[in-house]
């Protein structure tokens, strides 16, 4: 009896779910500009709807690489061009993929506008090379199958830089709109809203006369190039203003102090926590923006709903903002809630 019992007991144990495999991330280059709208991420965001198109058309020496964070087991790949209601399909060119980014192996040739193959060993990075053509190269969309799963562009984005005023700051720039593209699918995923479409072009401009920081308009960034020169690596301060062109609230009603708190909450609590620095508690206010709001924002969202960001969010930009919303979500108002905060700093 004891030994029945014993097994039956080992059957009632439960059995615990493998995390999911972790996607590897991408990025997409080309040497092309891209004309209008039709961004690079485009390419490979899932939609055969969407799509890469050049300004201009290509020459012998141009192409247009995905490359992945670390070099991953691919089964297949097809790549296929041309709009999606005809023309500017690819009809020579070439396919090719590497494992470290520098060596490439030709994998296909394109006919009719598609190309497919089967690579051998890891691959890092694809690339198709049209050659010269009389007509823009029209990327539709990449399809992988791989051992280890990639993660599309669930929020295409393009930066664009202009450091005309500056050019030894193009370098910097360059990274700096890495990280801010990285970056865009979190930072979505922390301001999300029913029926709310994303910017997927964004320009950012380093200027020698700007005084501040940096500032935001719409989807124009405008840095100081003394600023980022006497603090290269502040790229935070650039995912910031980032956060200003995915809040895009379109009315002035809202609290500046809030819209700056929510700004630095996803900078100081999502981009790169721990790096907040120190909070004094006699003399911080939850609506003292930047930093102390955005230290009181996490307070509040880890205590009492971890939603909080976003219901803000979404509050302001619909223009449905009010005081009355934190006893609502909280059931204590934002004085009760700031007393509470800064007394459990004391402790």
């Amino acid at each position: 009896m004891f030994r029945a019992a014993f097994v039956s007991l080992a059957f009632c144990l439960p059995i615990l779910a493998a995390d999911p495999p972790k996607k590897v991330a991408a990025v997409v280059e080309s040497s092309l500009k891209t004309a209008g709208g039709n961004i690079r991420q485009f390419a490979f965001d899932g939609d055969a709807d969407t799509y890469f198109a050049s300004d201009g058309n290509p020459g012998k020496d141009d192409h247009f690489t995905l490359r992945f964070d670390e070099p991953i087991a691919v089964k297949s790949i097809a790549v296929t061009t041309g709009r999606p209601k005809g023309g500017d399909s690819l009809d020579n060119g070439t396919l090719a993929v590497s494992s470290d980014g520098k060596a490439f192996v030709e994998l296909a040739t394109f006919k009719d506008g598609k190309a497919t193959g089967t690579p051998t060993g890891k691959v890092q990075t694809i690339r198709v090379s049209p050659g010269e053509s009389t007509h823009p190269l029209v990327i539709r969309e990449f399809k992988i199958e791989s051992d280890v799963p990639i993660a599309t562009f669930r929020y295409p984005v393009e930066f664009t830089i202009d450091v005309s005023e500056a050019p030894e700051m193009k370098e910097w720039a360059e990274k700096a709109v890495r990280i801010c593209e990285r970056q865009y699918p979190m930072i979505n995923d922390e301001l999300k809203s029913d029926g709310y479409k994303p910017a997927t072009q964004v320009a950012m401009t380093l200027k020698k006369d700007y005084k501040g920081v940096a500032a935001t308009g719409g989807t124009q960034i405008v840095g100081s190039v003394k600023y980022f020169q006497g603090h290269p690596d502040d790229f935070g301060a650039m995912v910031h203003e980032t956060v200003h062109v995915v809040q895009r609230y379109r009315t002035r009603n809202n609290p500046g102090w809030l819209v700056e708190g929510v700004a630095d909450y996803v900078r100081f609590f999502k981009y790169e926590p721990g790096k907040i620095g120190p909070i004094n508690p006699d003399k911080v206010k939850y609506d003292g923006a930047y930093r102390q709001t955005a230290a009181f924002l996490n307070y509040v969202s880890t205590k009492y709903d971890k939603d909080l960001v976003q219901k803000l969010n979404k509050a302001m930009r619909e223009g449905e903002y009010k005081n009355d919303l934190w006893k609502e979500l909280t059931k204590k108002t934002a004085k009760e809630l700031d007393e509470e905060w800064r007394a459990s700093m004391k402790k």
